[in-house]
């Protein structure tokens, strides 16, 4: 029998349950951006089809035929969106002390114990990454993956296998 040699985990949905918080923020910054919609929760899973937030508002923001006033290109102005998006959306994991799913903490817990490596490939951004960490398993938490492969790192978002051929060349492991 083959030893497990590493454990890499995505975050959104799988670390924890985030997808709703994602939904929130979106039409928080929704209302600052004075838009007149807001995603429900069915129109939000249909949307989970296009991966990347900025590349949702984008093809959102082209579907309603929306211009930006300021000037600037529909990728730029959903780009300052989906920035204000993502410090909402951390503002929310702090506030709501967002726990990780059931069972994942003994999962690391016992990788750790076992001398598992642990590795994270995630579309979401580093800073997203390190905010849910540290408030679910403390100050120590990025200190427990040996790699941490981001958005900001690899372009190609899911369900391209980028972010985990990253991983695992920097694991220098197998699939």
């Amino acid at each position: 029998m083959k030893k497990i040699k590493a454990i890499i985990f995505d975050m959104d949905g799988t670390l924890a349950d985030t997808e709703d918080i994602h939904r929130l923020a979106f039409n928080q910054a929704f209302v600052e951006f004075k838009f007149d919609w807001q995603w429900s929760v069915e129109e939000y899973k249909e949307l989970l089809s296009i991966s990347g937030g900025k590349e949702r508002i984008r093809n959102y923001l082209q579907l309603k035929q929306y211009i930006p006033e300021e000037n600037t290109d529909l990728w730029h102005f959903a780009g300052s969106v989906h920035k204000r998006k993502s410090s909402i959306y951390r503002e929310m994991l702090v506030a709501g002390h967002i726990q990780l799913r059931p069972g994942v903490r003994r999962l690391i817990e016992d990788a750790i114990k076992n001398e598992i490596t642990l590795a994270i490939a995630t579309s979401s951004s580093h800073k997203n990454v390190e905010t849910l960490l540290t408030n679910a398993l403390g100050e120590e938490a990025l200190d427990l993956f040996s790699v941490i492969v981001t958005s900001d790192i690899v372009e190609d978002k899911k369900p391209s296998p980028a972010v985990y051929q990253l991983v695992l060349s920097e694991l220098g492991l197998e699939p």
